[in-house]
């Protein structure tokens, strides 16, 4: 008990106890509940929550304060049948001391028990002390301590039975303050188990296939071969705090263990499944039609300067600050960030760790275009929310992955670039709309420079040598003789366009398709190459049992379309995918996906087998 409450108990000679964890509010005021900012994606991880992330919500709207009753004859179910109720009546009226409900009701339609009464006449008490400790002893009638003496005789088992409760609730609470992690700030976090294998590897001998075997043309490519049964995991932890009810601080701490090393420029094809089939890109080995929802995009390399991360790791990949300007509309900015932290998923197959286990059918292509979904926190950014409507939603960012860089270093140093302004950058944008309960509709567009000849998807091999041309003899000096420099070595501009939409057809089904065109353009180099990228699936939410999920969709892995200039297009046939996944929710923190996907024409050729790769992926989130 406080001073002043024991003060003021000495002083009216009473037993006065608290009644804290009742209903009936001991208190004339009331508090509106804060206005809080949420992630519109699931999990800042999350899925995520992983801050998978993803996404950035809008400002609620702050709730009403609860209407003050102060007459014990407002609450319609309490009968005024004896003199305790109108001794009591008349304290509250005269003194204040009882908040009841908005409609005028007392926790349903009953008469008041003998313990709620108590805690009734405890709220009078505490005020009458209030006032005597405030020195205003003299607004206390000598009448009403009487009365007040003796409802505390009346019911004194009830109050010493209130007595014990809150004796035990503050035990509690002290605990709690002493235990609690943070009065700022929430934690939670995910952990993905994965259990996945691939078969179809690239037999070898073609010498159009650009990709971790075949670095430009070597005289007998290296085949790759089946991988093996790969035991993986990743873990998230993100802490949500906010400074004045209105923002967030999201900081995100991740550990992972997929892949042993990068491609085979670095003198290892070995690191992902992608690099071990033979289908991952030149440089890092990882870019690939063969790319699992939850692998980064980068997982042993840092591109920024090609430093190695180990196995299991802890790193940054998540800090954002989040705020709100004015009425509807919100900032934010970070020095790790994605795409999808800001943008809804208007696709039913997205997160990492409960949507499709491919990186294809989680997310359109239009939102992973120039690593805005490296899942390693790779760029810094910062950009507005503008809540138009109901119907209506923009927002746009600005994206750079040279920020921290003060230094241009070269190729072989900083192959990206250095500074926030230059070099490797996006300007990214998404316009949601709903024009009905049932249907969502996602217009994107993106512009984006980089340094060297890449798209940053992270979606297929040609991620690297985006525009491929045959150097000239000028060009390969300038390179030191290297035909991979000459040709990565090489900056570029894309132009993105991408369309999303759900329809849902029952509250359980929802269809579901996106489409993605990119124009790029080296900028030294007369070449341009223009990709496209398409998925259609269905959704089922409860499928099998209540809380579970399942996908199945069908569509084009990133791949080209149509080259001019000097750029040329080695493929020799259309890459599809055909993918399938079922989510167990066995209880709200635990689910268990089994899935499996074919990509048939792996990166393009016909001559590479179809691609086969099973995956359990097991999600726990606290």
């Amino acid at each position: 008990m406080s001073k002043n409450r024991g003060k003021a108990i000495k002083m009216m000679g009473l037993v006065c106890l608290t009644a804290s964890s009742f209903s009936l509010i001991p208190s004339a005021r009331t508090s509106a509940s804060e206005p809080s900012l949420s992630i519109l994606q699931t999990d800042l991880f999350s899925r995520d929550r992983t801050f998978n992330v993803q996404g950035v919500s809008d400002i609620e709207e702050q709730a009403a304060p609860m209407e003050q009753v102060t007459s014990v004859s407002q609450l319609s179910d309490v009968q005024p049948t004896d003199w305790a109720f109108q001794a009591l009546q008349s304290l509250v009226e005269r003194y204040g001391c009882i908040a009841g409900y908005p409609d005028r009701t007392f926790r349903g339609n009953r008469a008041i028990t003998r313990y709620e009464f108590a805690a009734g006449l405890n709220a009078c008490l505490d005020r009458v002390n209030e006032l005597i400790a405030a020195a205003t002893a003299d607004l206390v009638q000598k009448g009403d301590l009487l009365t007040l003496q003796k409802l505390q005789e009346e019911f004194s088992a009830e109050l010493a039975t209130l007595r014990g409760r809150v004796d035990v609730l503050e035990t509690r609470t002290i605990a709690l303050e002493k235990q609690q992690f943070s009065t700022t700030t929430k934690l939670t976090g995910e952990a993905i188990f994965s259990l996945a294998s691939a078969s179809g590897a690239y037999p070898g001998g073609n010498l159009a296939f650009f990709n971790n075997t075949n670095p430009v043309n070597q005289t007998q490519p290296t085949p790759g071969r089946d991988a093996e049964v790969v035991f993986n995991n990743r873990v998230r932890l993100n802490l949500v705090t906010s400074f004045s009810g209105r923002d967030q601080l999201i900081t995100g701490l991740q550990a992972y263990n997929f892949g042993g090393g990068p491609s085979s420029v670095f003198r290892s094809n070995s690191g992902s499944l992608a690099g071990t089939l033979g289908y991952g890109d030149v440089i890092f080995g990882n870019a690939s039609n063969l790319s699992l929802a939850y692998t980064p995009q980068f997982p042993t390399v840092n591109p920024q300067d090609f430093a190695s991360t180990g196995n299991n790791a802890i790193s940054l990949y998540k800090l954002l600050y989040i705020f709100p300007v004015v009425n509807k509309l919100t900032a934010f900015v970070g020095t790790n960030a994605e795409v999808s932290d800001a943008f809804p998923a208007i696709l039913p197959f997205a997160g990492e760790g409960q949507g499709a286990v491919s990186r294809f059918g989680s997310l359109p292509v239009s939102q992973r275009v120039s690593s805005g979904t490296s899942q390693t926190g790779l760029a810094a950014a910062a950009g507005l929310i503008w809540n138009i409507s109901d119907t209506f939603d923009f927002r746009a960012l600005y994206g750079n992955v040279t920020a921290p860089l003060p230094g241009d270093a070269g190729f072989f140093g900083t192959p990206l670039g250095a500074g926030v302004f230059k070099d490797s950058y996006i300007l990214s944008s998404q316009l949601t709309i709903k024009p009905s309960q049932k249907l969502d509709i996602g217009l994107n567009y993106a512009h984006s420079h980089h340094k060297i000849n890449i798209l940053g998807t992270g979606l297929a091999s040609a991620d690297f040598g985006t525009n491929l041309f045959n150097p000239t003899a000028a060009e390969l000096t300038t390179a030191g003789g290297s035909a991979l420099v000459a040709i990565v070595d090489q900056p570029i501009h894309l132009n993105t366009l991408g369309a999303t939409a759900a329809f849902r057809v029952t509250p359980s089904v929802t269809l579901a398709g996106s489409a993605t065109y990119i124009f790029s353009e080296l900028e030294n180099v007369d070449a341009s190459t223009n990709f496209l990228s398409w998925l259609v699936g269905v959704h089922f939410k409860d499928a099998v049992s209540k809380g579970s999920t399942a996908g199945l969709l069908f569509g084009r892995p990133l791949s080209r379309v149509s080259t001019a200039g000097r750029a040329f297009s080695p493929e020799d046939a259309t890459p599809y995918q055909l993918e399938g996944y079922i989510n167990f929710r066995l209880t709200d923190n635990l689910s268990i996906t089994p899935g499996i996907f074919f990509i048939f024409n792996p990166e393009g050729f016909r001559d590479n087998p179809t691609v086969t790769v099973p995956v359990v992926r097991t999600t726990f989130t606290f």
